[in-house]
């Protein structure tokens, strides 16, 4: 038997090399309030680039004005691109890879604050059912984000396929009931998401070899009745491997447009806060919540894969290198302290350094202000 990794050494990502297994996952920033970058962004960026991290992400950055979730939404455009390249300089400085969200909202788009309309696969009081155009200039609108993002110095891009969002919202059987070639079966419901991922794959490759990694975020479930099942969103992952366009699938769960509870675990804020208080539930946390449903898709791929989800010491950290997954990728735990894996690692073998998270999911209520632990006050 193979000895696992230490998810500190050096690991390839595509083309390119990181210097350890350990991913900063995409967390709402709330610190783009003229959907541009700022210096907090970079600061919230900077700071577990500096604490350790092989490669941060840079959240939600919208393929469209209409794909953002809310207007303060960074969206590719010429004018986005010189701030987001200090962006990737401040993280390069600091010796980590950054990587670059890629997304349209779909149905979780706030149409009013956008001031465009939002965007599903069927009408509704939200968003208006996306004609065959429609789709087309959402896939290209991927594309042309992927070619920004070279421009941008990123490392990386992570197309979103998760959370309810548009692609995800495709998969969906419970919202996608469609009648054309975009509904009913499962392979008619993933030509959204293979679409987008083979052209975002066509920019990379068409601006030459070894440019960026790409990656996507998948749903391995939503939590939902009647939404995508662990089996379906396997299926999805083995079309999407077959498909050779992906570098590797960070595996998560959970709708934020109906319940974003499922992604996080444990305690449950915001019942007073309107956009939350019709979608809060209380899950139970403990360590490694999503490893159970991604030991499955781990069992029948071959492709790398990232576990996300309860991942806060170096025993989560171990356990998923075990487990076969070339690299974890964290949020609240780097979130509450940025310095956290110069502290593990640093700590060694004596696993004593544990995180002041509490999972109590507070922070969760801050991305409507600018997000931030309200244990530590980080990144503030």
């Amino acid at each position: 038997m193979n000895t696992p990794p230490n998810v500190f050494t050096p690991a390839q990502l595509g083309p390119v090399t990181l210097r350890n297994r350990i991913i900063k996952s995409a967390t709402f920033e709330a610190s783009s309030p003229n959907s541009l970058v700022t210096d907090d962004l970079i600061e919230f960026h900077r700071l577990p680039a500096a604490g350790g991290v092989g490669m941060t992400t840079v959240a939600y950055l919208a393929v469209t004005p209409g794909g953002r979730t809310q207007g303060p939404v960074i969206w590719w455009r010429p004018e986005a691109i010189p701030g987001l390249r200090t962006l990737t300089d401040a993280i390069h400085a600091e010796g980590a890879a950054v990587s670059a969200q890629i997304a349209h909202a779909g149905p979780v788009a706030d149409a009013q604050s956008n001031k465009t309309e939002a965007l599903a696969p069927m009408t509704s009081k939200r968003a208006r059912g996306a004609t065959r155009d429609d789709i087309d200039d959402i896939v290209a609108a991927h594309a042309s984000a992927a070619r920004f993002a070279i421009d941008a110095g990123f490392d990386a891009v992570e197309i979103h396929l998760g959370h309810g969002y548009f692609v995800s919202s495709f998969l969906s059987p419970l919202i996608n009931k469609r009648d054309d070639e975009f509904g009913g079966s499962l392979q008619n419901r993933a030509k959204v998401a293979r679409s987008v991922v083979e052209a975002v794959r066509r920019a990379v490759d068409d601006a030459g070899a070894g440019k960026i990694a790409v990656t996507a975020k998948l749903n391995m479930a939503d939590g939902v009745d009647g939404g995508i099942t662990v089996e379906e969103s396997l299926q999805t992952a083995k079309w999407l491997q077959d498909d050779g366009c992906l570098d590797a699938i960070e595996l998560t769960a959970g709708s934020s447009l109906v319940n974003p509870m499922y992604t996080f675990r444990g305690g449950a804020p915001g019942k007073d806060v309107p956009a939350l208080a019709k979608v809060v539930r209380e899950y139970p946390y403990y360590d490694a919540y999503l490893l159970d449903d991604a030991r499955l898709f781990r069992a029948e791929l071959t492709m790398p894969l990232i576990l996300l989800g309860g991942i806060t010491n170096r025993e989560t950290m171990d356990l998923a290198m075990a487990e076969g997954f070339e690299f974890i990728a964290m949020g609240r735990a780097l979130l509450a302290e940025p310095d956290l894996l110069n502290r593990i690692k640093a700590d060694g073998d004596a696993h004593t350094v544990r995180s002041v998270c509490t999972h109590t999911n507070d922070c969760v209520v801050t991305i409507y202000s600018h997000t931030h632990c309200v244990l530590t006050g980080s990144p503030g």
